[in-house]
This record gives C-alpha cells, structure tokens and sequence, in this order.
C-alpha cells in the first residue's frame, strides 16, 4: 500500500481519560470524503472494529470506521436504571429458528459504538490453549488454523491497555493481571464459602474494571450496573479506550451508519468500498481495503448481502461456509435463597469465578466443559427468572421482596459448532428494505449433557453454602462464529490471517471468525484477534502485500 505513513511508537498508553465531549466532537466532524479513496473501511466499532481501527490509525492508516448505532454519550445517554438501558442493545428485526431457538437482544448483540462491551459484564478471561486444538485433543468442533501461543502477546497487551484486575490464575496457561482483585461482596462470599465446602477452586476477577483510579477514569462505585453501561466510565470498553484513541491518530469514527453492502469490481475481484444508509439516504465510502466487524448475525448477513455476478452466493461464500457454524454458550442460572441479606447486585457481577470444570474429563459421557462465575440479574431480570421457574401471584411477590436474599450463578457451557446453525437471508426486510438475518439454532445431545452437568455444579455450590431453596433457569450467551477462521476456502470463510478466502482486500475481524468458543466470555479474545490481524496487515503494507485474496 502506496503512501502509508509509519508511526514508530514502541511504547504508548490508551488515554483513559472518560470523557466523552471532545471525542464526541471529534467524532462528529467528517475527515474524509466518499471520494477520498481511504486506506480502510471498519465496519462496526465494537470489540474488533475499535481496536482494529485504533491499531492501524497510529500505523499511519486513514480509516473510516462505520457503526450502525449512535456515538453514545455515557453522561447525557446513560441512566442508572435496568429498563431505561435497553436503547443499548440491538433490536432491529431478526427472524430465529431450529429445534432450540436462541433469542435475540439484550443478552447478546450491541448498538453503537463500543458495541456490545457497552453492556457487558466486564468479564475478560483468556481461552485456553485446548480451545485452539479440540479436534485434535478431544475429537469434537474444529482445530484453529493459529495456536494459543500466537494470540497470547496479544492477550497481555490488552490486559494491559483496559486494564484487567483479578487474581493470579491457575487455569489454561496460568498467569496474572496488572491489577489486583476487587473487593468481593455478598454473592461472591456465598461462592467463596460453597466451593471451599465441596472442594472446588475459585479466584476473585478477571474483571476489565481497575482496581481504583486508572489515568483519568473513576473508581468503580460498586453500583451494580454493568450490563446496563457504566455511566461512571470505570468499566473499559472500547468506547472509553481505544476509540479516544483511534480519533486522536486520525481515524474518523461515522455513528447512524448502516452498511449495506461492500462493493467489489468483478473483474478484478477486489474491494472497492461500501454503501451505507444515513438519515434515510443511501452513500458510498471507496477504500482499498475493507474489514467488517459487525458480529455474528450482521457479518454473514452482509456477506451474503453483497453478493454479485462473480460471486452469485455472496461475498466469500463458495463453499457455502458464510453464516455455518454460529455459537452461542450454554448458559445456565442457579439462584439459592440464604437468610442472610446477600444482595447481588453490589460490586462488578462476575467477581469470582472457576475454571475447574473447563477441560474435557475422559471419565465423564461428553466432551469439553464449562466454567461458573457470579451473576448478578436486576430485579427487572430477576423477575424474569422467576416468572421462568413457574411463580406467580403471591408467590412471585415474596420472592421479588426477597430479593436481597437471593445469591445466583452462571455457568458456561462450551455448546459445540455445528454446519446447520447458521445465519441466512430471510424473506422478510428491514426498515431499509434489505433482508434481515434468519438465525436457526438446535443443540446436540454433547450441549445437552454438559448443561445438565453444569446445573448440577451450581446447585451443589449453593446448597453448599447453606442455600435453603435453589432454582436453576436455562439461557444463552455470547454468540460467536458464522465466519470461521480456517486453513482452507472448503472449511471457512477466512484464513488465519483473517482474509476472506477467494475476495481481495476484505477481512473480517470480529467473533465471527471464531472457530470455537470455549467457556470463557469472547470480548478479550476478540480484541486480541483484532491487535493480531492490525500486526498483519500494517507488516502487509509495508511489504507491499497488503490485502491480496487469500487462497
């Protein structure tokens, strides 16, 4: 790539400095034109798309970064309140299917920039080493075409830059953290206590909240609203980190912009750009490369959008492997009922955790594991739960004044990949007038067992710890895959380098690529495949190779 200018910067920090007016304005103010041939086009500001932007503009790239939602302004947007939070989560139309059908909304997708960091739980753990090799280890889902080993430079750096509090960590590939634990409250004394009874080993964090003051942001206030967008901008996310960041090396960041299609000249088979809609018309972005980030529905399905006379089926999707393979976690919820007041909802929700149950155990009918942490449901979720186990009336009013009293667990449970859940097209439009995303969703008989299994944990944890009534509720979490990374064109959409097999210039970048899940939250895997794919491509430039198709 001609004309690139090199940054020389082996050392820097992420501003951090919680404010949102000057990047805001920033923001707002448009950099380039839709005839500036950019360097790059970022679709979707989220966990891939930030920091891949962030990366490669302090390489000296001019990027635009695309986001479909609004450039949230924690101070003026953001309430501490459970039902004025829901603006947050993506709720365009969506079709669901399969025998086990995943709903869609506040669990699992983002909108705007920060994506779905924004109302995460702030969880950072790291896969483990077997999460890259389960094929070869255990039989089951799919070897990655990288090893652990590749990706862990990656994951120190990230570590480092949100930056991530816990204990010393004694599963995977033990390692420690650049901050120390949390405190811990009542629902992680409750975990604390159960799993020293009944012989399981537990740690405090890995949360991405520092443990006090970090630059410019605050404390956390242990105000119990993480998943609804911290509005005191303790918790890191994308949107307090790397996009500051991204803005102050020259990216531009465009909010309300819906991308609907990547342009590609047929003769060639290269990029050439995107379209997007903003404000009810439809625009043009050219750009010698484009990266899409938009997650496990909106990837595929912008694929699978821009198809052309070259490619009829869509964009990388030959051997019809755009939209397979889509993960979500088995996630199920014990809550037990102490006389004690427990109150949930107080300090970061995942405070302690355990991995004990992470790997396969041969003596065990399934293969994988899951891993348990803290939750903490709102009383707006709670009820939710509640209702779910079959209380009403009266009964479900003594259990919402019973509140405090209730401590709750999570599992997740490593669901395995299989070819037939996976995002298509569906008959049905948006409000744009393009076709939304059919998700169909089952489970095999492996997710089943290891649901099971993981309930039983839990409830054994609880009673442990002097639970006088225990209920269990069966959810989901954090999707991932729909455009896996691969070795070859016939078993994925991108090589291991993130390019899109057989199309030149497009990458995607994001935890659709994922080949496998393991039984950890994704966010700190995928900013750190993102870190990695920036390394690649802005070393690509500067050999001169950047962006050719992978084959």
């Amino acid at each position: 790539m001609t004309g690139l200018r090199e940054r020389n910067e082996s050392a820097w920090l992420l501003p951090n400095d919680g404010s949102r007016t000057n990047h805001r304005l920033r923001a707002d103010m448009r950099r380039f034109d839709a005839d500036d041939e950019v360097d790059l086009v970022v679709v979707g500001a989220g966990a891939g798309g930030a920091v891949l932007t962030q990366r490669l503009a302090r390489a000296g790239w001019r990027v635009v970064c695309l986001d479909a939602g609004p450039f949230w302004d924690p101070d003026r947007d953001w309430v501490s309140d459970e039902r004025g939070s829901h603006g947050l989560y993506w709720t365009e139309p969506r079709q669901i299917g399969g025998s086990d059908p995943v709903p869609l909304g506040s669990n699992n997708s983002g909108r705007g920039v920060g994506g779905s960091m924004v109302h995460y739980a702030g969880y950072v753990p790291r896969f483990h080493p077997s999460d890259f090799r389960t094929y070869s280890l255990d039989g089951v889902g799919a070897d990655w075409p990288i090893s652990y080993e590749q990706l862990k430079p990656y994951y120190e750096q990230i570590e480092a830059e949100l930056p991530v509090a816990g204990e010393s960590w004694p599963w995977g590939d033990p390692h420690s953290y650049p901050h120390s634990p949390h405190p811990v409250g009542g629902n992680g004394m409750v975990f604390l206590r159960g799993a020293r009874t009944v012989g399981i080993e537990a740690r405090v964090g890995p949360v991405a909240i520092a443990n006090g003051r970090f630059g410019n942001r605050p404390h956390c206030i242990y105000r119990g609203f993480c998943l609804q967008g911290c509005k005191v901008n303790a918790k890191a996310s994308p949107l307090i980190t790397h996009v500051p960041d991204a803005l102050a090396h020259g990216a531009e960041i465009r909010p309300d912009c819906h991308v609907s299609r990547v342009l590609v000249d047929d003769r060639s088979g290269r990029v050439t750009g995107v379209t997007y809609f903003s404000h009810g018309r439809e625009l043009r972005q050219r750009a010698r490369a484009v990266a899409v980030c938009g997650y496990s529905i909106e990837t595929p399905r912008l694929l699978l959008l821009s198809a052309t006379p070259r490619y009829p089926e869509g964009l990388g999707n030959e051997h019809d492997q755009v939209g397979r393979y889509l993960m979500v976690q088995g996630a199920p919820q014990t809550s037990g009922r102490f006389a004690e007041e427990v109150r949930m909802y107080k300090v970061p929700p995942p405070e302690v955790s355990s991995e004990q149950f992470y790997e396969t155990d041969p003596t065990k009918p399934y293969a994988r594991g899951w891993s348990i942490q803290n939750i903490s449901p709102l009383p707006i979720t709670w009820a939710e739960h509640v209702v779910a186990q079959g209380h009403w009336g009266e009964d479900l009013r003594e259990r919402m004044r019973d509140y405090v009293h209730w401590a709750t667990l999570g599992s997740l449970c490593e669901f395995l990949p299989q070819a037939d859940n996976r995002v298509t097209l569906a008959g049905e439009t948006d409000r744009h007038g393009l076709p939304v995303a059919h998700f169909s969703y089952s489970r095999c008989d492996n997710d089943r067992a290891l649901a099971a299994a993981a309930q039983e944990s839990m409830e054994r944890i609880l009673t442990a710890a002097g639970a006088t009534d225990v209920m269990t509720i069966q959810r989901y979490a954090h999707l991932v895959g729909g455009a896996r990374m691969a070795a070859r064109p016939q078993d994925g959409v991108v090589d291991a380098e993130h390019r899109v097999f057989g199309v030149a210039g497009l990458s995607i970048v994001d935890g659709s690529t994922l080949p496998t899940q393991g039984s950890a939250n994704p966010a700190l895997t995928i900013m750190s495949l993102a870190a990695r794919a920036a390394d690649l491509m802005a070393a690509g430039a500067r050999r001169g190779l950047a962006h050719e198709v992978a084959s």
